[in-house]
């Protein structure tokens, strides 16, 4: 693995321990200030880190204790790709999704969502 997918990776893996820990201000500083969230294909949702720490902390509000399990990872250059497993509650709501990650600078710059 190069030093950008290692990087790229780490950053991907912390960021995922801060929405795990609901430590909004620590999960945002991954992200740039001009960061694009959005469904993938789709309009963006956010365009900005402080739309993201909008967005996160209602998110951490309805459901705080919300986990994201890594199923898989795959790294390609400056793009993160993860599966992961979302559990709303212990014994609640539990989907997967696909988040695509994309890196500028050692910070996430795009965020696609399938789900």
């Amino acid at each position: 693995m190069s030093n950008a997918n290692s990087t790229n990776a780490s950053v991907a893996q912390a960021q995922l321990d801060a929405y795990n820990a609901q430590d909004l201000d620590a999960y945002v500083a991954y992200f740039t200030e001009d960061c694009i969230v959005s469904g993938l294909n789709g309009a963006p949702t956010e365009t900005s880190r402080a739309a993201i720490r909008a967005r996160y902390a209602k998110a951490f509000e309805t459901f705080p204790r919300n986990k994201a399990y890594l199923e898989n990872r795959i790294v390609v250059g400056n793009t993160v790709v993860d599966h992961e497993r979302v559990v709303r509650a212990p014994g609640g709501e539990e989907f997967e999704i696909i988040a695509i990650y994309s890196f500028r600078d050692g910070l996430i710059c795009r965020v696609d969502f399938a789900k």
